[in-house]
């Protein structure tokens, strides 16, 4: 396996970042792809510390691998977490805010590493000049919410040339042409969610499964038309569910059980569905990266990263 400064620094055998997915990361998905030698990545939005607190505990039995927690700040009410999370766990990852040296601070007194994804080089400067160790530098064509503006390997130079931090490349990557053509234009890993959406492993609803599989990457497009509780913030998803929620008039798509509670799902919500959404799957936020179309088929987290690590020997 391919050394790089950040397998150095994180103590990962793979180059490989899980996407932190809330609720389609599931624990049993975090381990396969710490197991595989990768980084699992959690996300903890809206998660009190005590529940934190378990489920790293939790992963901590299943997996001898290395994995990290991510915050998403327009989320992240207590900063109690935030502890909790760089107790338990080798990498706290912010998102979606202007890098805070003050939360930078608590990962480090924890004793973890401090991760900032980005969609510029501005944010960038300031994410290492916040006292970062890792920068996670997006381009538009990811799935979920997205905070580049341009495609990834242009940006991806930008922010090299800017730091001299590790960069972790995220957006359209789930092949291992991709990952090899990445770590080649200076990358020191990759982030890929996509595709891990689509394991045996992920908490992704079936039908939600079903239509990754069945996309082409023309589908997707990036959009804030799920902006029910997170406003003003671009995301990519399949074209056909923004499609579906306009056509239906009902207040409530459908509820899902998160963070031990029943949460009913507004339509235009953010919620993407998972095995625990019940409801209209379909007009549903399904996000999906411009990568979907190179996925085509179900496997383990472990036959996934033995694929995207194979051009790497």
């Amino acid at each position: 396996m391919v050394k790089t400064a950040f397998t150095e620094l994180v103590g990962c055998a793979a180059p490989i970042q899980l996407a932190s997915m809330p609720g389609i990361a599931t624990p049993a998905l975090v381990a396969a792809v710490a197991d595989a030698g990768g980084l699992g990545m959690i996300g903890a939005p809206m998660i009190p510390p005590e529940l934190l607190a378990q489920a790293l505990s939790d992963l901590r039995a299943r997996t001898r691998g290395t994995f990290g927690v991510n915050f998403l700040m327009p989320f992240l009410a207590d900063r109690a977490v935030v502890s909790v999370a760089a107790a338990g766990a080798r990498v706290v990852e912010f998102f979606y805010g202007d890098p805070d040296p003050a939360l930078v601070e608590i990962v480090h007194s924890g004793g973890a590493l401090a991760s900032w994804q980005v969609g510029s080089p501005h944010e960038a400067i300031a994410a290492a000049a916040a006292g970062c160790d890792v920068i996670v530098a997006q381009g538009c064509e990811a799935g979920g919410h997205v905070r580049g503006t341009i495609g990834l390997l242009p940006l991806l130079a930008q922010v090299l040339d800017a730091v001299s931090l590790p960069v972790i490349a995220a957006g359209g990557i789930a092949s291992a042409r991709a990952v090899a053509a990445a770590l080649a234009a200076g990358a020191a890993a990759v982030r890929v969610g996509t595709r891990f959406a689509t394991a045996l492993e992920s908490g992704a609803h079936p039908d939600y499964v079903a239509r990754l599989l069945a996309a082409t990457s023309e589908e997707t497009v990036l959009t804030e038309a799920f902006s029910e509780m997170w406003p003003n913030a671009p995301h990519r998803v399949l074209r056909s569910c923004i499609a579906a929620a306009e056509a239906m008039h009902e207040p409530l798509v459908g509820e899902v059980d998160w963070a031990g509670q029943t949460m009913p799902i507004p339509r235009f919500s953010v919620f993407s569905p998972t095995v625990e959404t019940r409801g209209r799957i379909e007009c549903m936020a399904l996000y999906a990266g411009q990568s979907v179309g190179a996925v085509r088929r179900r496997e383990s987290a472990a036959e996934i990263m033995r694929d995207l690590c194979s051009a790497l020997a």
